[in-house]
This record gives structure tokens, sequence and C-alpha cells, in this order.
């Protein structure tokens, strides 16, 4: 299922959204514009690695400063066009009225947190890992929480595929987002049983699973004020 466009108006113009993805854009043409060697060692420097901070806690060869850095910088970078498009797109489409409920700033400081937050879990479950994790999609994440909090009867215009046949179908945010999770949290369990997820790499599940954790309770502790859902 793609989404399309979430069905609730916005009040006012997701500044705060399209300045994060005007700065993951950049950011992305300058790795993709480095020689394959260079945008390696771009990826492991910025990348969160959570053997980095493994060796550092136990004092060894990092600076614990230096080891922890990647959990800001990894959630700018991305792994190829497929993967900053997509996230990109789930941004531009929720992000906007979660933005607008936060307000400009708050909603970057969520978005922040809900980033740090998924990297965190993320090297919990994959500690000792020696690679790198980098991408948008555990802060993302954090915006669906909050969205399925603040706009739980909204509803999400998406094509579904259908063997041959491709339609469009308004469904409820809750379903839309609670369908999103569990394929989130059943992959990340599978990947617990996987042996080779620590050295193959992959999805980093758990990111998507924390931040989106993080999004729903800071959402819930936030509640800004209530406002009603004005539908197209």
């Amino acid at each position: 299922m793609i989404p399309l466009r979430d069905m609730t108006r916005r009040r006012s113009v997701p500044v705060m959204t399209l300045v994060l993805i005007v700065i993951n854009v950049i950011v992305f043409l300058h790795q993709v514009s480095l020689p394959p060697a260079q945008a390696e060692a771009f990826v492991r420097i910025y990348g969160l690695v959570p053997a980095k901070i493994q060796l550092a806690l136990a004092g060894q060869h990092y600076s614990l400063a230096g080891a922890l850095m990647p959990l800001f910088t990894c959630m700018f970078l991305h792994g190829g066009w497929l993967h900053i498009i997509g996230n990109m797109w789930f941004l531009w489409i929720f992000g906007g009225n979660v933005e607008d409920r936060l307000g400009t700033l708050g909603y970057l400081a969520f978005y922040l947190v809900c980033g740090i937050s998924s990297g965190l879990i993320q090297t919990i479950f994959s500690w000792g890992s020696h690679l790198p994790s980098i991408g948008a999609s555990g802060a993302i994440s954090g915006i669906l929480g909050a969205y399925i909090v603040f706009f739980p009867s909204s509803r999400i215009l998406t094509l579904v595929p259908l063997f041959i046949i491709w339609f469009t179908w308004q469904i409820p945010a809750l379903i839309f987002i609670g369908l999103w999770f569990l394929v989130q949290f059943m992959s990340g369990i599978g990947s617990l049983n996987d042996p080779r997820a620590a050295s193959l790499g992959g999805v980093a599940w758990w990111a998507h699973v924390g931040g989106f954790l993080t999004g729903m309770l800071l959402a819930r502790a936030i509640k800004p004020a209530e406002r009603s859902a004005i539908y197209d």
C-alpha cells in the first residue's frame, strides 16, 4: 500500500517539514557525489555503529562523544534513491499535520528526540554490530506515532495494488498506521531469530518500532490543544 495524501487539511504551511526534507536531500546529494571509497568512509563516520558505542563505554578506541554523535547525524544519511524517496514521501504526508499541532520548533525538537531514541533502541537490539545504521525512518516513525494519537480518525488516500489491478482507497489512519506498525514489529521479532542479521544488515526494524513508540508516548504526554479535523 502506498500512501498518496492524508485527508485532513493543514492550517499552516509545514515549513519545518520542508526544511527537513531539503536538508536530507542536500546531504544525500553530497553523499552520492562522493567517490565510492569516500562515500563508504562518510557513512562509517556519520552512520550509527553500535560497536563504536560498545568500545567507547569500555574506554577503547573511541570517545563516548564521538561514538554517540552519529545518533544525530545518522538520521540525515540514506542508503539509496528508493530509501530517501520513501522516507521523504512519508515525512511529507504525515509530518505536516503533526507540525501543525506541535508548532515549528516543538515539531523539530520532537523529530530529533524520536530520531535519537530510535537510534538508541536499534543499538540495543544490534549491540556489538559493526554495520552502520542510517536513515530518517526512525524519526519519521515517531511522526507516525504522533499522527495516530492526534488524528486517529483521519483518512489516508492510499494506492492499493491487487494483483494487476491498482485502485485508491481512503483508509482510516488508525488502520493504515496500525498495519504498518504490525509489519515493523513482526519483522523485528523475525530478525531476532536470524543469525545473519547482525552481519548482513538490512532494515533497522527496531529503530522503526522504537521511534514509533517514542512518538506515541511523547504525543500523549504533550497533548497540545485539540482541534476539529477538516477533511477534503
